[in-house]
């Protein structure tokens, strides 16, 4: 009897650990399959991401991490005319669609459905690893994602800074940002926006990881597959 019940553990162990590896597996695929995420960690110096390549490189390192490295990734900023460079559009370098979070969930089928009717909310704006991030509500709260971006997805004109000074600067200037809860203080049209809240501000001149966390944010920001 002894030994009937060491075969019977042997087998009982081995089917478990079977078990365990076939759980893994759709969680594996779907890292790969992922194409949009909200950035889980913030850069963590307010609002100089390092300009768009830093940006993108973080998009791209965070993904890598995540097993979704083989796509090209954007991250969903804008920026504004400066220097002799003309605007960026966050809309026009994250690629054509459709966008799908780490779960399989679809949050927009292309850019119009992006800057229209999408499906972004608390619950599918989930980050690379799947999580949902603190919205209104929660403690802390970290709903505000940087975009520095107009609500149909354009670069704002030059002048009044929108963009942390395209991304460079920790201390002066203003960044747009959306709520990723797509909720605010009252209902209107701006406190359920995803890309386009309200600006930042702050003591340190508005930039700082301080001055985003005083208006409900960490300095997160939308990355998306552009291929």
């Amino acid at each position: 009897m002894p030994a009937l019940a060491n075969v019977f553990s042997r087998v009982c162990f081995g089917l478990a650990a079977a078990f365990a590896v076939l759980a893994t597996q759709p969680a594996q695929a779907q890292s790969a399959d992922i194409s949009f995420f909200l950035t889980g960690t913030a850069i963590g110096n307010g609002g100089n991401l390092g300009g768009l390549a830093g940006a993108d490189n973080y998009c791209q390192t965070l993904a890598q991490a995540a097993g979704a490295g083989a796509k090209t990734w954007r991250a969903y900023l804008s920026t504004q005319a400066a220097d002799g460079k003309p605007a960026v559009n966050a809309r026009d370098r994250i690629g054509k669609g459709p966008w799908q979070n780490a779960k399989g969930t679809i949050v927009a089928k292309d850019v119009d459905e992006l800057h229209g009717a999408n499906n972004l909310t608390k619950q599918t704006a989930l980050t690379e690893k799947g999580e949902v991030v603190n919205g209104r509500g929660d403690t802390p709260n970290t709903h505000d994602a940087l975009t520095g971006t107009a609500p149909d997805g354009k670069a704002f004109p030059p002048g009044e800074d929108k963009t942390c000074k395209n991304w460079t600067s920790s201390t002066q200037g203003t960044a747009i940002v959306g709520h990723i809860d797509r909720q605010g203080i009252g209902d209107d049209e701006a406190a359920r926006s995803w890309n386009a809240s309200h600006p930042s501000r702050g003591p340190d001149g508005g930039c700082s990881q301080a001055d985003l966390r005083s208006t409900g944010g960490a300095g997160l920001f939308y990355c998306f597959a552009a291929n």
